[in-house]
């Protein structure tokens, strides 16, 4: 076992500036992608493992001519689908990794994506270059100070812009990490916030992901001069029968798994 190998896991307090994120996504970016290759690829934009497409729910707009920005993009599946529908996409990822898995991609539907590596917490943009913004499970999950994050996207968009991420519903953190009847029964209290947290055998962080309340994801969204104006939980479709991580059709058909928070800034 090499020293890079998580041997430990679990929720424990955790003195991390969010770096620890990048350097899994760049090791397993390829597994990822390659286990996740049809989800992913079959609607071109998820909102979540129950399968939730931007098609259906239309959370962002009418984007055809407008200037979206993808943050934690990955191989950047949502980015393509808008700029196949008009819109002008860049996708930010934190990892090189994740960006890298979208040059095949661009090779096989010829459709290129603009790509730019950048921490969500700082990103390079001027004040007000973007109509949209989203996250489909990026970034937020993944840092300590997601207020930042939402900051950002904040300063990035235009007045009445939109800002749109979807996150594990934060219901499912009381409950195991588990797909089956057996994750219904809670066993961590909700108001938990210790970070899940794997480590390799010398002590060094390699994954955590950061738990929020719904509170919490309010209180961060108005700290950022956000406006929430939906919030949308998925329920399971009968058609889907994957198991993703702790996401899977049993438990899905009881407990949430996502939740997808809509906002806007000021006009």
């Amino acid at each position: 076992m090499s020293d890079n190998e998580p041997v430990t896991y679990g929720y424990r307090d955790l003195p991390d500036d969010g770096r620890a994120a990048r350097t899994w996504w760049d090791a397993n970016a390829d597994e990822y992608l390659e286990e996740h290759r049809d989800f992913l690829g079959d609607a071109g934009f998820r909102w979540g493992p129950e399968g939730l497409t931007e098609a259906e729910a239309g959370l962002l707009g009418d984007v055809a001519g407008r200037d979206v920005l993808e943050v934690g993009a990955g191989a950047a599946h949502c980015s393509r689908w808008l700029i196949s529908r008009g819109a002008r996409a860049v996708a930010t990822d934190y990892s090189a990794g994740m960006l890298a898995g979208a040059g095949p991609l661009d090779a096989a539907t010829g459709v290129v994506v603009p790509r730019v590596q950048a921490d969500a917490r700082a990103l390079p943009f001027a004040d007000g270059s973007f109509d949209v913004a989203f996250t489909s499970f990026g970034a937020i999950p993944f840092v300590p100070d997601a207020v930042r994050v939402h900051r950002e996207a904040a300063r990035v968009l235009r007045p009445g812009g939109r800002w749109v991420f979807s996150v594990t519903h934060p219901l499912r953190w009381a409950f195991p990490d588990d797909p089956t009847r057996r994750g219904l029964t809670a066993t961590r209290s909700y108001f938990d916030r210790r970070p899940y947290v794997e480590a390799d055998a010398a002590g060094r962080v390699q994954y955590a992901e950061y738990h929020r309340t719904v509170g919490d994801h309010v209180r961060d969204l108005a700290a950022a001069g956000l406006r929430l104006t939906d919030l949308v939980e998925p329920e399971w479709p009968d058609w889907n029968d994957q198991v993703w991580g702790g996401w899977g059709p049993e438990r899905g058909r009881y407990l949430p798994g996502t939740a997808v928070f809509v906002t806007e800034t000021p006009t």
